[in-house]
């Protein structure tokens, strides 16, 4: 997972949030969390899944990430607390004109289930990732996604699909200036139940400044290098 900080409400009122919420219980299980979208609504359905606890039934126990038994009732719950937070929160959004906007991957492992990755949408519902669309991808995407759609597979290597992740923010933050560094990365192997890495990336960090230059080359000599039209101008 690789989410930038960067929030706006404005060009004058621009910070810094983190949007990737890792948990990380060695052996038991390893769930991360990316949010896009309003910054006050994804906090909120982060803290009642986190700490407060969400009922998935009227007169049902309260459940969190940490005590849900599977990735697909992690899954439930999150749809469920964005429901919850709708009913307290769409409203008073409504009668602001305001949309209620909020879009979350929650990716992991618990225990000897599978490793999944959901998107969970502003209504609650939620879609999985298949060995047909083996990545997700929230929040301003459309100049990232064209390297992913051409090089990605289901068989891409962790190490290659980080590269891949790390251009395609690269060309994101290029192009559109509501995304920007720092950045946080989580990696996670299958079937190993810890985090493999966390990692912010910041304006002086070698290895991501040397990538953006490496692209940026690589791009131009591609470009270069493909024969003019012979079309009359």
């Amino acid at each position: 997972m690789l989410a930038d900080t960067r929030t706006n409400a404005g060009v004058d009122n621009i910070s810094t949030f983190r949007k990737l919420t890792v948990i990380d219980q060695p052996g038991d299980r390893v769930i991360g969390i990316m949010t896009a979208g309003n910054l006050a609504l994804s906090q909120a359905v982060v803290n009642l899944v986190t700490e407060q606890g969400v009922a998935m039934t009227e007169d049902g126990p309260l459940e969190t990430l940490y005590t849900v038994p599977s990735m697909v009732r992690a899954a439930q719950l999150m749809g469920r607390a964005v429901r919850t937070v709708f009913h307290v929160d769409g409203p008073a959004l409504e009668a602001q004109a305001e949309s209620f906007n909020v879009s979350i991957l929650l990716g992991g492992q618990i225990g000897t289930g599978q490793l999944r990755l959901f998107q969970i949408y502003s209504a609650g519902n939620y879609i999985e990732a298949t060995e047909d669309t083996p990545y997700l991808q929230i929040g301003e995407h459309k100049y990232g996604k064209p390297i992913i759609d051409r090089a990605a597979t289901y068989e891409t290597d962790v190490t290659d699909a980080m590269k891949l992740a790390l251009i395609s923010m690269d060309s994101t933050m290029r192009s559109n200036l509501s995304v920007g560094l720092p950045i946080d990365l989580m990696v996670y192997r299958r079937d190993t139940l810890k985090v493999a890495m966390v990692r912010r990336i910041k304006e002086d960090d070698v290895y991501f400044r040397d990538l953006r230059q490496a692209w940026s080359d690589a791009l131009t000599r591609a470009y270069l290098a493909i024969p003019s039209p012979e079309w009359p101008v």
